[in-house]
C-alpha cells in the first residue's frame, strides 16, 4: 500500500523544520518521490526482472547545487527491504540518512517509506546513488549532479553538453539468486552476463545492436561526461576512438586537469572529463572493458557504445575502435591514478593534514573460513571464501548499529570491539608463501577522536586471491597521498607522499600486492561504513566501521535521529 501524500507532505514538513535548526546550509531545498519496484527488461535474448527506481535502469538523476538540501521520499514496493546510499555525500553530523545496511539503518521493509536528508556541503560535480542492501546496487543506482552554488562557476569553461555515462553490470538470472547460491556453496559468484553503457550492453552482445546507447556531438563543440562506475565486482579501462578526453574532476571535486587516451576507473568512483568532437563527421565507438590482474573470476566481455557527430555523412562501414592497455596492464592503471591532483588554489583550497595523530596500518586479504561438515561448501575442501581488514572479517550486525551507538549514550563499549591499529602478527605481506589463509571474525570498529588527524595505510597481501581493492569510506572524503608496490616502507615511503596537491576522493585503488596512503580530519562525527567496492568481498567481510566521537559542542557533534527511522523488527 502506497503511502498517503499528506502524510510524506507532513514528515516532510518536520524534517525541513529540523533541517533550519540544524543545518547552516545557504542552498535551496530539492525534493524527489521514489518509488522502488520491479521491472522487466529485455536484454541479451532475455527478459528479467529487476529492481528498479520509478522503473528505471540506471536510476533516475538528482540535480542539485553546492550546498544545498535534497530530501528524497523512497517508497518501497519491492518484494524485499531495501536502503539508499549517497555515495561521496558527506553528511556533515547527519549519519542517520547515509543510508548502508545494518550500519545506519535497517533496510526500509516491503510496502514502507522513508524520507532521507541529503546535505550537501563542499561536494561539487559528479556523484551517485546506489542501493546498500545485499547486492540490490546491480540495478538500483543513478548519479547525482552537484552544479556550482550560485554566483560561482565551473574551473573550466563552461561546456556545450553536460552527459551522465552510467556504467553497469547485468545479469540475466536475479541477482539475488547469485548472492544465495554463492553464500550456500561458500565460492566464488557467478560472474555477470554483461556490461551496460547507460543500460544498454551494446552490439558485441546477443541482441542488443539496436538498443547501443549513442551520444550525437556537434562538431567543434566539447561535452562534459559525467563518468560513474556502478558496476559490482569489476575495476575497467574506458576509451573514445579518435578522442582525448581532459579529466578535470573525481568524486565530486575538481582535479588539475590533464589529457588521456584511456580512464581507468573503479567501482564507486566517478570521473568528470570534456571531450571536444574535433574529428570528421562519423561514428565512433566508446568501448568499457575489464581490468584485472588476478586469478579470480571475473566477466571478460566487452560494451561498446557510439559517439555519432550531427550532419549529413554516409555512415561508415567501419567504425574506428579505440586501443587500450592490456587487461592485466597495472603499470597503466597506476599511471593513471598518479595523475589525479587537486587544483589546490584560492577558490578550491585543500587542508591535508601534517601532523598526524592517529596512525592505522591496514592489510587488505581475501582469505577462508572452514565450514561445518554439514554446510556443503566446496572451496579447497570444505571451506568457504571470506575477505578481511587486519585479519578480521566484519559480522554484520542484525540491528542498525547507528541507533545502537545513540542509546548507548555515544559509548562504543558493548556494541562492538576495537579493530586493531596493525596487523595482529606482522608477515612479508606481498612475498608471503607460508601464510595461513584463514581469518577471524567479529564485530571490529575503529575508533576516532573529533578531530584526530587520520592516515591510513592499505597493504595488499599476497594470501589468497590478490587483486586490486577498491576502498571506499563513507562520511568523508580523504587525501590520496601515496600509493606504490610491494611492502609499504615507514621509513622511506612517507618521503614520497604528495602533501601538496593530492586529490580528494572517496574511493581507491588499493593495489595488488602494493599500498596506498590517504589522510583526512576527523570532524564528520557519526557511525560510517567503509568497506570493499566488490561486491563479492564486502559480503565476506572486507569491512568496518569508523565511530567518529563527538566533539564539545552542538555544532561538532552528530545530530540526533529524525522522527522517524525505518524498524529492525
Amino acid at each position: 500500500m502506497k503511502p498517503k501524500m499528506g502524510l510524506i507532505s507532513g514528515v516532510l514538513g518536520f524534517i525541513f523544520l529540523n533541517t533550519l535548526l540544524f543545518s547552516k546550509s545557504e542552498g535551496a531545498v530539492r525534493k524527489y518521490y521514489w518509488v522502488v519496484k520491479q521491472t522487466n527488461f529485455t536484454k541479451l535474448c532475455t527478459t528479467s526482472t529487476v529492481l528498479t527506481v520509478n522503473d528505471r535502469f540506471p536510476g533516475p538523476e538528482i540535480h542539485a547545487k553546492k550546498g544545498d538540501t535534497v530530501f528524497v521520499t523512497v517508497q518501497n514496493d519491492g518484494p524485499y527491504g531495501i536502503t539508499i546510499h549517497w555515495h561521496g555525500v558527506r553528511q556533515p553530523r547527519n549519519p542517520w540518512s547515509d543510508g548502508p545496511e545494518y550500519i545506519t539503518q535497517c533496510p526500509i521493509k516491503p510496502g514502507g517509506n522513508f524520507t532521507q536528508e541529503i546535505n550537501l556541503s563542499t561536494e561539487e560535480g559528479t556523484l551517485w546513488w546506489h542501493a546498500h542492501s545485499d547486492w540490490s546496487r546491480a540495478t538500483v543506482h543513478g548519479a547525482i549532479k552537484v552544479f556550482p552554488a550560485k554566483g560561482t562557476s565551473y574551473p573550466f569553461k563552461k561546456p556545450a553538453g553536460d552527459q551522465t555515462i552510467v556504467f553497469s553490470s547485468w545479469y540475466k538470472s536475479d541477482v539475488m539468486d547469485v548472492l544465495d547460491e554463492a553464500i550456500s556453496t561458500g565460492g566464488d559468484p557467478n560472474v555477470s552476463d554483461a556490461y551496460t553503457i547507460n543500460g544498454e550492453p551494446g552490439d558485441l552482445y546477443d541482441c542488443s545492436n539496436e538498443t547501443m546507447y549513442s551520444l550525437l556531438v556537434k562538431t567543434g563543440k566539447t561535452y562534459l561526461l559525467r563518468i560513474v562506475n556502478s558496476i559490482l565486482n569489476e575495476e575497467m579501462f574506458f576509451a573514445i576512438a579518435n578522442h582525448n578526453m581532459t579529466v578535470v574532476g573525481s568524486d565530486g571535486a575538481y582535479v588539475k586537469p590533464f589529457s588521456t587516451d584511456y580512464l581507468f576507473i573503479t567501482p564507486g568512483q566517478t570521473m568528470d572529463v570534456l571531450v571536444r568532437a574535433n574529428q570528421p563527421a562519423s561514428y565512433y565507438y566508446m568501448v568499457l572493458t575489464p581490468f584485472l590482474d588476478t586469478e579470480s573470476s571475473y566477466d571478460n566481455t566487452t560494451s561498446r557504445a557510439l559517439i555519432k557527430y550531427r550532419g549529413k555523412y554516409t555512415t561508415p562501414s567501419s567504425i574506428p575502435t579505440p586501443t587500450f592497455p592490456n587487461i592485466s596492464d597495472s603499470i597503466s592503471a597506476q599511471l593513471f591514478v598518479v595523475r589525479l591532483k587537486s587544483l589546490a588554489d584560492a577558490a578550491h583550497p585543500i587542508n591535508v593534514p601534517k601532523n598526524i595523530t592517529k596512525q592505522i596500518f591496514m592489510t587488505v586479504s581475501v582469505n577462508l573460513f572452514a565450514c561445518p561438515n554439514s554446510t556443503g561448501c566446496t572451496v579447497d575442501g570444505n571451506n568457504k571464501l571470506a575477505a578481511s581488514l587486519n585479519n578480521n572479517s566484519f559480522v554484520m550486525p542484525s540491528t542498525s548499529l547507528l541507533q545502537e551507538y545513540y542509546d548507548n549514550n555515544y559509548n562504543v563499549n558493548h556494541i562492538a570491539d576495537k579493530l586493531p591499529n596493525k596487523p595482529p602478527t606482522p608477515f612479508n605481506y606481498t612475498t608471503v608463501t607460508n601464510m595461513s589463509a584463514f581469518t577471524s571474525e567479529g564485530r571490529k570498529v575503529i575508533t576516532f577522536n573529533y578531530g584526530d588527524k587520520v592516515e591510513i595505510v592499505f597493504q595488499g597481501t599476497n594470501i589468497g586471491a590478490t587483486q586490486n581493492h577498491p576502498m571506499h569510506l563513507h562520511g568523508y572524503s580523504f587525501y590520496l597521498v601515496g600509493t606504490g608496490s610491494a611492502d609499504f616502507d615507514n621509513g622511506t615511503d612517507p618521503g614520497r607522499f604528495n602533501l601538496v596537491d593530492p586529490p580528494e576522493v572517496n574511493t581507491i585503488a588499493v593495489p595488488r600486492k602494493g599500498w596506498t596512503a590517504i589522510r583526512f580530519k576527523a570532524d564528520n562525527p557519526g557511525v560510517w561504513f567503509m568497506h570493499c567496492h566488490f561486491e563479492r568481498h564486502t559480503s565476506w567481510g572486507m569491512s568496518t566501521v569508523v565511530i567518529v566521537k563527538n566533539g564539545g559542542t552542538n555544532e561538532t557533534s552528530m545530530r540526533p535521529p529524525p522522527s522517524y527511522m525505518p524498524p529492525c523488527s
